[in-house]
């Protein structure tokens, strides 16, 4: 894209590139390309299709993503978060959060899945960012978040709650969480990562140009919102 802004005939769409090695492609040769795949999937799952069901509407008081504010829908103001907890060995779990205008990705360290471990990672996290640069979070309704009410009283950051099998909606983080899963394979148990390996992950996520960014990285537009507010 850099080198050839103008000249389409050469690019290749992520579409064509996904039905080349899911559609064409059988046998040994669709598993030798697949494994060059960060989230290497031998199935290509609509996204109207979840496995996550476990907590679904046990959370009390919660407020629906559907009553977010319009800013946050169209990524226009920083400072809205898409969140989620992803699992490995032994009850093992990282929380992971992602900034929906500029992509800018954090990770915690969570001793356990249950809600206050998972509320208190978050509410250390947060004490990182200007106020302004957090202003709002949106998760799943998995019950490690059933002490939402204890966190948006310690940060003043709103909760927001997916619909029930809706994992689009926090498409962003989704997103985010198959690119960890490079650094972090399902299966591997997730405790024996220290909060610096955590940071020195995300750091690379964060230094990584992105096209939906045109080409910048989320660290350079995140840094210029921080800029901003000073």
């Amino acid at each position: 894209m850099r080198e050839h802004p103008d000249d389409e005939h050469k690019r290749v769409s992520h579409e064509t590139i996904y039905r080349g090695l899911f559609i064409q492609t059988r046998g040994v040769l669709k598993k030798e390309l697949l494994a060059h795949l960060r989230a290497t999937r031998f199935i290509r799952r609509s996204r109207h299709a979840t496995l996550k069901r476990s907590g679904l509407g046990r959370i009390r008081e919660t407020v629906s993503i559907r009553k977010r504010p319009a800013d946050v829908e169209d990524r226009a103001v920083p400072g809205h978060w898409e969140g989620d907890l992803i699992a490995g060995s032994g009850n093992s779990f990282i929380a992971t959060l992602v900034e929906r205008h500029s992509r800018y990705v954090m990770l915690a360290k969570v001793g356990n899945k249950d809600s206050h471990s998972v509320v208190q990672a978050l509410i250390k996290q947060s004490d990182k960012l200007p106020k302004e640069l957090y202003r709002s979070l949106t998760w799943d309704r998995g019950t490690e978040m059933s002490g939402h009410r204890n966190f948006t009283l310690a940060t003043d950051i709103d909760v927001f709650f997916c619909d029930p099998h809706s994992p689009w909606q926090r498409g962003t983080n989704e997103n985010t969480n198959r690119l960890l899963r490079h650094y972090f394979p399902k299966g591997t148990d997730l405790s024996i990562h220290s909060q610096a390996k955590l940071s020195a992950v995300a750091r690379q996520l964060n230094e990584r140009p992105r096209k939906t960014l045109n080409y910048q990285t989320p660290a350079e537009r995140f840094q210029a919102c921080v800029a901003s507010i000073r």
